[in-house]
């Protein structure tokens, strides 16, 4: 039995949600090829009511009921996968955790108030900066992104005192990213940083930082290709707001 009743939680659960927790119980084997939606679909209800019945008997949702199931099954390729399953939804909630609620406020309100938005990213990182610029133009900002180091270093001489330079670094210590930064922060040019490094050499420019979470897993070792999940949520948020409150 992959979720205990007792008679407390018994008390909470409506007929329908017993009914979803019997089900979860009766076809344990098979949980780890199941969706929220296939068990809202045998039990004639709602991924919505699924999720409530689970987080009843004291599970945090389904993603942890995956992963117990995943972690019981036989198979190790299920347990591999649940195991990957994992580390995203850990990468998730940490930058959750981590991000202050008032900094991203303090974000949006400099970019709402900013001439030009320079956005500067490298490597990998240059797509979440890409989709992140693209975003803020159709939201009528007036944005200018560069990948390119040389620009980078012009750009940052020449930005006018309302304008606002937007860094995104996975771990922050990009050298021709440091040196924009330095030449803005000196400039008196407000310089927002998104990374992931809580001791990055960008922070000390910045007057706005956004601290993500990095995880240890890296998805190609050979050339330590780490996630972006975390840059890429941070930008999210910030579309979602300027989009929907702004």
């Amino acid at each position: 039995m992959i979720i205990s009743l007792d008679k407390n939680t018994l008390e909470r659960l409506t007929k329908t949600e017993l009914e979803i927790i019997h089900f979860i119980n009766g076809h344990e084997e098979e949980l780890p090829g199941l969706s929220i939606v296939d068990i809202a679909f045998e039990t004639y209800s709602s991924p919505s009511t699924v999720s409530r019945a689970i987080r009843k008997c004291g599970l945090n949702g389904f993603s942890e009921l995956r992963y117990r199931s995943g972690y019981k099954a036989k198979s190790e390729e299920i347990q591999s996968m649940n195991e990957l399953f994992n580390k995203t939804l850990i990468e998730a909630q940490a930058v959750h955790e981590r991000i202050s609620l008032t900094d991203i406020l303090a974000v949006i309100k400099s970019l709402n108030e900013a001439g030009e938005i320079s956005v500067f990213a490298r490597g990998l990182t240059k797509y979440v900066g890409q989709e992140f610029s693209l975003k803020l133009q159709l939201l009528n900002y007036h944005v200018f992104f560069t990948d390119d180091p040389n620009i980078m270093q012009i750009k940052a001489t020449k930005l006018r005192k309302e304008d606002i330079l937007f860094i995104l670094s996975l771990n922050g210590e990009t050298p021709e990213l440091v040196s924009a930064a330095a030449t803005a922060y000196q400039r008196g040019n407000c310089v927002i940083t998104c990374c992931c490094n809580d001791n990055s050499k960008l922070i000390t420019y910045s007057e706005h930082s956004l601290i993500g979470f990095k995880h240890s897993h890296q998805a190609i070792k050979e050339f330590e290709v780490s996630s972006r999940i975390p840059l890429y949520m941070i930008c999210r948020i910030i579309i979602d707001y300027i989009s929907f409150y702004s």
